[in-house]
């Protein structure tokens, strides 16, 4: 199978395994709930009976739970080997080149300096003491 689509797989059960995670702790109820039960709270209405839904549901997180650090692990191999791939593709190497195979006229162009650039623009320039702030 193609590295790209096993991907694209367990990032997407690692989505599902996760929001399945936050289901199934949003369904179950905590230690102070099972305190009602002795003042007239029955078990009748449940699903899983009278004992069975804490221990199914606990497993059941325990096992998505393992499932989403096992996708965990698996991205971050994916992601890994697409860092190494992208270190071997390295920086590109500059080819050094003799200029005497440039035309003449390239090589005779002149680049002003900045003073005669600065004389030649139009925005006034200031000397050092006029741009202090006064006191």
């Amino acid at each position: 199978m193609e590295p790209q689509i096993l991907e694209t797989l367990i990032l997407i059960l690692h989505v599902l395994a996760g929001l399945a995670i936050i289901g199934l702790v949003l369904i179950q109820h905590g230690k102070g709930a099972d305190a009602g039960s002795g003042f007239g709270g029955g078990s009748a209405s449940t699903v899983f009976g009278s004992s069975g839904a804490g221990n199914f549901l606990t497993k059941m997180t325990t096992s998505l739970a393992i499932a989403f650090f096992i996708t965990s692990f698996a991205l971050a191999y994916f992601a890994k080997e697409k860092s190494v791939a992208m270190r071997d593709l390295g920086v590109p190497q500059v080819i050094e080149q003799d200029i005497s195979d440039y035309p003449a006229d390239v090589l005779s162009v002149e680049v002003p300096q900045i003073n005669e650039a600065r004389s030649n623009s139009e925005v006034p320039a200031t000397l050092p003491n006029e741009a202090e702030i006064p006191e």
